[in-house]
């Protein structure tokens, strides 16, 4: 099965934390072909040149040859390329599985936090854009923590017959 791995790739720290998943994902998962845009040096050398019809095409590619879509939603936004392949995926009726583990998603059961959304400029949970989240949510899901990532990543994946045994 062939996976788009979907995640922002410019900071030292995003390039660390896409590595980091996809290469537990490859171990635990050796039956899938997972496509990391940020190691397709063609387009995503930073130091080289490829304008952007190339990166365009490129990726549009890997995401119409795909069966799954992992997508990172984490930062002060859910970055503007993730988005971009997000709907090309749902345009497809490729399933989306999604990651989202920003801390502020912590304590919708706290008064106080529950109050202060009252009070400008005092939202204590982080936005997502619900039309980017809707079209995960049509054809799959998000969920909190990696944790759960991976436990509905295998459900999936059993329920394809991909693989037979829980993590």
């Amino acid at each position: 099965m062939n996976v788009y791995f979907a995640a922002p790739m410019f900071a030292q720290s995003d390039i660390y934390y896409n590595a980091y998943l996809v290469e537990k994902l490859r171990q635990a998962f050796p039956q899938l072909n997972v496509y990391l845009p940020q190691e397709n040096a063609a387009i995503n050398d930073k130091r080289a040149y490829a304008d952007s019809k190339m990166i365009a095409l490129a990726d549009t590619k890997k995401v119409k040859e795909s069966q799954l879509m992992i997508a990172l939603l984490d930062g002060t936004a859910i970055d503007s390329g993730v988005a971009s392949e997000i709907g090309v995926a749902y345009s497809h009726q490729i399933p989306i599985l999604a990651l989202y583990t920003d801390s502020r998603q912590l304590g919708s059961d706290n008064e106080k936090k529950l109050a202060a959304l009252d009070q400008t400029a005092e939202n204590q949970f982080h936005y997502l854009n619900l039309y980017t989240v809707g079209l995960i949510k049509l054809n799959g899901a998000v969920y909190p923590s990696e944790e759960i990532f991976l436990q509905a990543l295998t459900d999936f994946l059993q329920q394809k017959g991909i693989v037979n045994e829980i993590l």
